[in-house]
């Protein structure tokens, strides 16, 4: 029996159309960032011809999917970021096949249903084949909720970890069994922790930082995160929904106010202080910064990174300055 075929993906997407087609998702964010290599791929990119002005994910991204044995990536071409296309047609140029995907801007149920069910087609499936592969998938997604709820409910989770397990549930790590084995254990383990006792909880939204050390510096200060936002969102958190009505819930691909709208509900419910918002350098997203001040209610302060690195002296000094700015105003 020869072994399932491994497709690419550049972002979140219906993975229930893949995993219903016999194949098996790589998300390439994931295999980039968790790397060894990550800093080197970057430098590759740049060497094979792309910008130094280009964002540091696509970067590592397009090495990524060259070091990894895929046979064709679904590239999203709305509802991510515009570099996809590009980089989607350097991909075809060099011979791998690409897929297109797209969320509709306007969250359009017909639009999207189409999408996914062109995608299921692509891939030699159906949409009730992937429907049912949603129900397979969601006590993964339960797992992944637990975890999130420990870190802020219980306190028991770093924000690192909770991190981790919620963005790998993109693709469930290639290995739903293994995924559901490896959460299982850590949910148990956990479980049996004394509960932090951070002076300051704080919200994170925007991409998945690319620094190394994010997460273990703020707790170093006695700060926590308990609101991983896109990281909560890929892990796809509305279990027992219709396959396509769980991916209009999805905020991550459409407009910035159903993300702020779902921002806002986090912050009252975890009792959080302050956010950090994460901007990637040449990333279009940063213009959302000025709506994300003006509307979410508690202070917040932004960070940018360009490339697999740690944490900079500056960076360093802006986080230590807003975590003893939030710890002053909960005297």
């Amino acid at each position: 029996m020869s072994n399932p075929e491994r497709i690419g993906i550049t972002t979140s997407i219906p993975v229930e159309a893949i995993f219903a087609s016999g194949a098996i998702p790589v998300d390439l964010n994931n295999i980039f960032i968790t790397s060894p290599e990550r800093r080197g791929w970057v430098e590759n990119a740049e060497i094979a011809g792309f910008p130094p002005t280009c964002c540091g994910w696509i970067k590592g991204i397009y090495s990524a999917a060259k070091s990894s044995d895929i046979s064709s990536v679904v590239t999203v071409m709305a509802g991510d970021c515009s570099n996809t296309h590009a980089l989607a047609e350097i991909w075809q140029h060099e011979g791998l096949k690409t897929i297109p995907f797209a969320f509709p801007y306007d969250r359009s149920r017909a639009a999207l249903e189409g999408e996914v069910e062109r995608l299921c087609a692509r891939l030699g499936t159906d949409l009730e084949a992937a429907r049912e592969a949603k129900k397979q998938l969601d006590p993964l997604r339960e797992l992944a909720m637990e975890v999130d709820r420990l870190s802020w409910e219980e306190n028991r989770v770093t924000g690192f970890e909770s991190h981790l397990h919620q963005v790998s549930a993109s693709d469930f790590c290639s290995d739903p069994k293994l995924y559901a084995e490896t959460l299982s254990a850590f949910i148990a383990e956990a479980k049996g922790r004394e509960p932090f006792r951070e002076s300051v909880r704080l919200g994170f939204i925007g991409v998945p930082t690319i620094y190394d050390d994010f997460y273990e510096h703020l707790e170093s200060m006695g700060a926590r995160v308990v609101f991983n936002e896109t990281q909560r969102q890929f892990s796809l958190p509305y279990v027992g929904e219709d396959l396509i009505d769980a991916y209009l819930k999805f905020t991550y691909p459409y407009d910035v106010f159903a993300r702020i709208a779902d921002i806002k509900r986090e912050i009252e419910r975890r009792r959080i202080d302050g956010i950090i918002h994460y901007v990637q350098s040449f990333c279009f997203r940063q213009m959302e910064d000025m709506l994300f001040r003006k509307l979410l209610g508690v202070p917040v302060v932004t960070i940018e990174g360009d490339r697999p690195m740690p944490l900079d002296a500056r960076t360093k000094t802006r986080l230590e300055a807003f975590v003893e700015m939030l710890e002053v105003e909960a005297l």
